[in-house]
């Protein structure tokens, strides 16, 4: 029996269907699209949608004739702005990918469409994909386009450097026609552009100026390509977001990175964590944040060889930082005796609960040499872990909408702020919200997003503290209120939230490629707790209770919290 339910999961997505107005969705379908006639309920409905304006095919696998149908029916599209197209070529040959892409180009091209959004994330389609949308970058369908994602797509050296010159080609174009490319988001984490790649979109980066939101994490750069992105950035006054995580800086990169963010006063986000930017870098960076960056949210300098000294530097820099919601130090060299010293110190400045954890710190340095010349920094750009760059990055990058902005003098408390908890969870912050906070989170959660809310859960659980009564109702109060609200609408889809919960977990692998949570007991005490009500319906029991009841290394950490959930499901289910 459990074995149908959980077959049923795959079978419970919808169908496609009208994401907002001028939008057609398949999205997340599963469907194998090979040829002209496993499209032709899809041509016909792109063909009898007027306004068409965006067209998700996310996690759907499109074979060559099936797009070249597509384009077809795309090319009287005039309207069209969004193309949605990650995840969409999943078991194809790399040689059919240039070619699919390269007729869904031509047909926005002969549409006259004027992109905004082109997303083709999670396609390994390699430098030849790259080619597939060299002739639509440099059209006019492009002047327009705001937003490129690009990320885990393989794109290598030559990738980068193709797509570089085609924004370049782009921009000189298109200013020409008195529109001027103005991309503001550029997405291309885990595609090993190294160092070549990274200068070549430097040069484009610069020459645009228009850019909020830059994400190049694990891409294999070390510090000359670090320089020209630092180079670029300068130009991009508007930059909101940095993330160039788990790239190898060292201290020269680290420098001339602290120099650009003089220059970005309106930066939010600065994610430079396993970034090797060690003492001389990050009291650097620390002199700039000190000296500027009014609206700085976040800023990480995890994994990065920083000393005591250095991370205390970075402490009192952000003391005057009204809107800071997390300073991430973790993983560094500071010591236990460091560790104490950083959080009293953050505490002394009333910022407390704005510091990470230091549980993965690395322990005080051997020697008390901190130099590093150029041979070191030779040896640690040859030393990069090839595995590393390969790990997921992690995908929390928390968009903060900038009316939600405040300012308060560094002492007074803060206000509740549902998106930071929900960023960055802490039991501090989840009290913190108040006797409303489940009415707040309620509000901030699309509950119509089975996976979203699946996502919600599990970030309201991870605070979860048995021994701590006021935290363990605080959070099972808030989940009640989250799915009751959920589970009573008509359109909620029982199916996809467990579902989406199982990824979470790490019992089930995800086809979307979404990334396990850190499982923690509190996640199965919460759950435990769930199973039990009159909201949580019954025949989604038995699911849970077929994944639990294995043997998975995932929950043998949980121990007596897995025990506990297990046998609460059995008899759940037993009386149902």
């Amino acid at each position: 029996m459990a074995t149908d339910i959980v077959a049923q999961l795959a079978d419970s997505l919808a169908r496609a269907a009208v994401g907002g107005e001028g939008e057609l969705s398949y999205k997340g379908q599963g469907r194998k699209l090979d040829d002209a006639s496993s499209v032709e309920d899809m041509v016909k409905e792109i063909q009898d949608f007027e306004g068409l304006e965006a067209l998700r095919l996310e996690g759907n696998t499109v074979g060559l004739e099936a797009a070249q149908a597509i384009a077809k029916a795309l090319e009287t599209k005039s309207d069209f702005k969004c193309c949605y197209w990650s995840d969409m070529f999943t078991g194809r040959l790399r040689s059919e990918i240039p070619p699919a892409l390269t007729s869904l180009g031509d047909a926005l091209i002969l549409a006259g469409a004027r992109l905004t959004v082109l997303d083709l994330s999670d396609n390994a389609f390699g430098p030849d994909g790259v080619k597939g949308i060299e002739k639509l970058l440099k059209s006019s369908a492009c002047y327009t386009l705001q937003e490129l994602r690009l990320n885990n797509c393989g794109m290598g050296i030559g990738g980068g450097k193709i797509l570089a010159a085609s924004l370049t080609q782009c921009h000189k174009k298109s200013s020409k026609d008195g529109t001027p490319l103005s991309l503001k988001v550029f997405v291309a984490g885990r595609n090993r552009l190294e160092n070549d790649g990274a200068t070549a979109l430097a040069h484009a980066f610069q020459l645009m100026g228009s850019l909020e939101e830059v994400n190049m994490p694990q891409n294999g750069i070390n510090h000359p390509g670090v320089t020209a992105l630092a180079t670029a950035m300068q130009h991009n006054a508007n930059l909101r977001i940095l993330n160039l995580n788990d790239n190898t800086f060292t201290e020269k990169g680290a420098i001339a990175m602290a120099q650009a963010l003089k220059h970005l006063r309106s930066i939010q986000v600065i994610n430079f964590g396993d970034c090797l930017v060690r003492p001389a870098g990050a009291i650097a960076i620390a002199e700039t944040v000190a000296e500027g960056l009014p609206i700085l949210k976040e800023l990480n300098l995890s994994f990065g060889e920083i000393t005591e000294e250095a991370a205390l530097a970075v402490a009192h820099a952000v003391k005057n930082k009204d809107q800071l919601q997390k300073l991430d130090l973790n993983g560094n060299c500071l010591g236990e005796d460091g560790c104490k010293v950083l959080k009293d110190a953050m505490k002394g400045l009333n910022m407390g609960e704005l510091l990470g954890s230091l549980s993965d710190d690395d322990g005080e340095p051997e020697d008390d040499d901190d130099e590093d010349d150029d041979d070191d920094e030779e040896e640690d750009e040859e030393d990069v872990d090839e595995e590393e760059l390969e790990e997921e990055e992690e995908e929390e990058e928390a968009e903060e909408s900038s009316s939600n902005k405040f300012s308060t003098p560094a002492a007074a408390p803060r206000p509740p702020d549902v998106s930071s908890f929900l960023s960055f969870p802490s039991p501090d912050k989840l009290l913190s919200l108040g006797a409303k906070r489940a009415a707040l989170i309620e509000q901030q959660v699309d509950v119509s997003d089975a996976s979203k809310t699946a996502e919600a859960f599990m970030k309201i659980a991870s605070v979860y503290k048995e021994e701590n009564n006021d935290v363990k109702s605080a959070v099972l109060e808030s989940i009640d209120a989250l799915l009751k609200k959920a589970f009573s609408s008509p359109s909620f889809q029982g199916y996809s939230f467990v579902s989406s919960l199982l990824v979470l977990l790490g019992l089930i692998k995800s086809e979307d490629k979404v990334k396990p949570m850190r499982v923690a007991p509190g996640h199965l005490h919460a759950l435990e707790h769930v199973v039990r009500q009159d909201y949580f319906p019954k025949e989604s029991v038995a699911v849970l209770e077929a994944f639990v009841s294995r043997n998975n290394k995932v929950l043998e950490s949980c121990g007596n919290a897995r025990n506990g959930l297990h046998t609460t499901l059995q008899r759940v289910r037993s009386e149902s």
